[in-house]
């Protein structure tokens, strides 16, 4: 039987004939919604590993049986790029090939025991590089975005945060401003280092030559004064009209977390994003009893089991899981439906550090799931939209991505590798302690 859905799609042509008066058209429509159906055999899943920026990017590239059909997912995990790769290669490969590319769900499902041990990041990260692939493919056979095929728009664009902040609290009231008049009417606003107020290179352990030269330096309480007083800034001076964001990152005492978080109710926050370390959950009951700000949480999940009580016990506003951390759009989706039914909604995590692939993956769920809450805004450089080309774009605010069919973002495999990763991985950013050389976790 010709392929004549997939053909039309690759040429960018109509996904079938549509149902006419004539019993001869009707039947060729049919014979090309049965085409669309058969077997397409998986013949290569690939890592394509880029490093622009010093920004260690992965995609997986799934190839198929038919001539230029192909898919590709996000799989970036920085700290463990090199291993994400081996994963891809040396596993998932040969685990997929002869597979039909239309099964996701079935080859999720096996992908996802198929190591036995399970829900480890480097693991789950190859696997929603291969997710997201299957369905970018699915949705070029289909001739739509993959937006509609889970279920279509409920909205016309993705609403977004931006990144604001400073050294000072006027600094950030500033740049709250300056994003404002760029059309975003939220702003996640930090002072000083990421995750805190107060970094510095002046602590007793490096004086006593404990940890590394490069470990950073927070002070707990200056971290907790700074941030009353630049919320307190802020709101001042940008007024009402703009939404205010902030991460904790799971950098505080339990204790401490809930009492700033009390603190700044009066300030309205939009959410706080990550006040305790997923080793204490069992504070969020407590936090509950104690304040009615908004809670975004998530970040560094992996494990269904994670967030499956959490949030049929409504401890949270704002499910903030990495699509790539969980294992692509396939379990993404699930925990979307779930958050309806609890009134949770979705918070994405989208760093800078993820590839526009993944981005692009975000956002289409964004669109399709009802009870989507906000997405972080990201603008791609010249360099990254050249490598990856229908990268989604800004605009007052908002995230757009093509109508291409599939997750509409392409890779330029010859430029990507032009900028190889680094032979080793930069971990400084988690490396951080209290001035006698106590770990901080992230």
């Amino acid at each position: 039987m010709q392929r004549r859905t997939i053909l039309r799609t690759l040429g960018l042509g109509a996904l079938s004939a549509p149902f006419t008066a004539t019993p001869t058209q009707a039947r060729e429509a049919h014979l090309d919604r049965l085409a669309a159906l058969d077997p397409v055999k998986i013949t290569k899943v690939k890592a394509i590993a880029t490093c622009p920026h010093n920004l260690e990017l992965i995609v997986v590239k799934v190839e198929t049986d038919q001539p230029g059909l192909y898919g590709i997912g996000c799989a970036t995990f920085r700290q463990r790029a090199h291993a994400v790769v081996s994963a891809v290669n040396d596993y998932l490969d040969d685990f997929c090939r002869g597979r039909d590319v239309h099964n996701i769900e079935d080859i999720w499902q096996t992908a996802y025991v198929s190591s036995y041990w399970r829900n480890g990041p480097v693991l789950n990260n190859a696997l929603s590089g291969l997710d997201q692939a299957l369905w970018d493919i699915k949705g070029k056979i289909a001739g739509m975005p993959v937006y509609q095929l889970l279920g279509g728009k409920c909205r016309f664009a993705v609403d977004t945060y931006a990144h604001g902040g400073g050294r000072t609290p006027e600094e950030a009231a500033e740049s709250v401003l300056s994003l404002m008049e760029k059309g975003f009417r939220h702003v996640r606003i930090q002072l000083g280092g990421y995750g805190a107020t107060h970094l510095t290179e002046e602590a007793d352990f490096k004086q006593a030559g404990f940890g590394m030269p490069n470990d950073n330096v927070m002070d707990p309480m200056a971290y907790l004064r700074g941030v009353v007083k630049m919320f307190d800034k802020v709101r001042d001076v940008a007024g009402e009209q703009v939404e205010l964001l902030h991460d904790i990152h799971e950098r505080l005492q339990p204790m401490d977390a809930i009492r700033l978080i009390k603190e700044l109710e009066t300030y309205r926050p939009f959410f706080i994003e990550d006040p305790f370390s997923p080793e204490n959950m069992s504070w969020f009951k407590l936090l509950r009893q104690q304040t009615s700000v908004p809670i975004a949480m998530g970040e560094l999940f992996n494990n269904s089991n994670e967030w499956l009580n959490p949030m049929a016990e409504r401890l949270f506003d704002f499910i903030r899981i990495h699509i790539s951390q969980i294992g692509g759009i396939t379990p993404a989706m699930k925990v979307a439906r779930l958050g309806e039914w609890f009134n949770i909604r979705t918070a994405w995590h989208g760093p800078g550090d993820v590839s526009p692939v993944g981005h692009a993956a975000n956002a289409h769920i964004d669109l399709a799931v009802w009870n989507f809450g906000i997405q972080e805004a990201v603008n791609f450089s010249p360099l990254l939209q050249e490598i990856f080309p229908g990268a989604p774009t800004m605009k007052d605010g908002y995230m757009i991505i093509n109508e291409a069919p599939g997750l509409g973002v392409d890779v330029n495999e010859e430029l990507a590798l032009k900028y190889p990763l680094p032979d080793k991985n930069d971990y400084n950013w988690t490396q951080l302690r209290k001035r006698d050389g106590t770990t901080i976790r992230p």
